[in-house]
């Protein structure tokens, strides 16, 4: 939810310095707008091509890495990398494989509904005293990270950066769509066993996500699962 429009045409400009080219807005407050394409310079094009959405789950359903910015610990800890890890992670993922960086708003940053929605998160370690990244920075420094990668003739560094992700799996992950489906159809299923509670969650499907997102689960890991979860449902149906 870009506030300034300014902001975006900012972002659009450290993007294309750095080649990354493909932009998705979710619901921006004051966009097309005069303001950006100032902003962007030579770099209006990827304004003229941004894809604008109105939900987080629009932008990333069909990802299959996700990635998320954030400026500070969790209470529930997870996987943290600073940009040039997350670059390496990146360049790690299969070719076919389609990632995410988010990006938060310029006041508070991505919440905990958003960044639980992530793989893992990215951290730009910055000053002590004064540590404050306007948006079109941030996006600069991941955009420079993964630049440099790009430009690294030694493949095998970044295929050996994530010994968990496999370049020859047998079955495509699972994108945030899938992902998603699974984690409703979850808290269904734990509702209905009385396993879950909705009306005092706590952390269980938080940490739950964390599980999922540190495996990484492939489409017949996801249909597996939740084959196992409507079984669990039609036996307990039988027994009501």
């Amino acid at each position: 939810n870009p506030s300034h429009p300014g902001n975006i045409g900012g972002a659009a400009r450290a993007m294309k310095t750095m080649a990354v080219e493909q932009l998705v807005l979710v619901s921006p407050r004051e966009y097309p707008d005069p303001r950006a394409v100032w902003r962007a310079a030579g770099a209006r094009d990827l304004l003229e091509n941004a894809r604008v959405v109105e939900t987080l789950d629009e932008a990333i359903a069909d990802c299959d890495l996700v990635v998320g910015t954030s400026a500070r610990g969790r209470r529930i800890p997870w996987p943290v990398v600073d940009a040039r890890q997350c670059a390496e992670q990146i360049y790690a993922e299969p070719s076919s494989s389609k990632v995410a960086i988010l990006f938060g708003r310029e006041d508070r940053g991505l919440n905990n509904d958003e960044l639980h929605r992530c793989h893992l998160h990215v951290h730009v370690p910055t000053s002590e005293e004064y540590g404050s990244l306007n948006l079109a920075m941030a996006v600069q420094i991941i955009c420079y990270e993964l630049r440099m990668r790009s430009l690294n003739s030694d493949l095998s560094q970044g295929k050996n950066a994530n010994p968990s992700v496999m370049q020859d799996w047998d079955e495509p992950f699972a994108n945030a769509a899938d992902v998603e489906r699974l984690h409703e159809h979850l808290a269904e299923a734990l509702a209905q066993i009385g396993f879950y509670n909705p009306a005092e969650p706590k952390q269980l499907l938080t940490r739950l996500r964390r599980l999922f997102a540190r495996i990484r689960l492939d489409k017949m890991e996801i249909n597996i699962l939740r084959g196992i979860l409507t079984t669990v449902q039609e036996k307990v149906n039988k027994n009501i």
